[in-house]
């Protein structure tokens, strides 16, 4: 479980970075805010994929899949309407929202996870009966 985790941080921390990436690319050629935002739809496709993909394999980290399927939801969002039918202001809003989650996903997938001791485990077991 420790190498799946491994790897959806990676993941994870990859499409926040390239979402980044992109919303940096909008701002630093921004003109106008009401004018048309022209991503590159096909780039956002293959992230989207990737995103989907990673919620797949985030299936047994409840919290993280919570995460990831709001991420899926804002792209979606954002699929819908691009290119060109966002003004820049709309479509960074919705890079935010892409990124958000994913950071959220990040940091409960660095957080430290904590074994049950054996004592924990036999209680689980017993359906929380014991001596306490």
């Amino acid at each position: 479980m420790k190498a799946e985790r491994s790897r959806l941080y990676y993941t994870c921390t990859f499409l926040h970075v390239s979402f980044q990436a992109i919303r940096g690319t909008l701002e630093s050629g921004r003109q106008d805010d009401a004018g048309p935002c022209w991503l590159d739809a096909r780039l956002i496709e293959m992230l989207s994929g990737e995103l989907k993909r990673c919620r797949r394999e985030a299936a047994p980290f409840e919290e993280v899949a919570q995460a990831l399927d709001s991420a899926i939801y804002h792209c979606g969002l954002l699929l819908a309407q691009c290119p060109a039918a966002l003004n820049r202001r709309l479509c960074e809003h919705h890079l935010e929202a892409i990124q958000a989650p994913l950071k959220e996903a990040i940091a409960r997938l660095a957080a430290p996870t904590r074994a049950a001791t054996p004592w924990q485990a036999a209680r689980r077991l017993l359906g929380g009966r014991g001596r306490r």
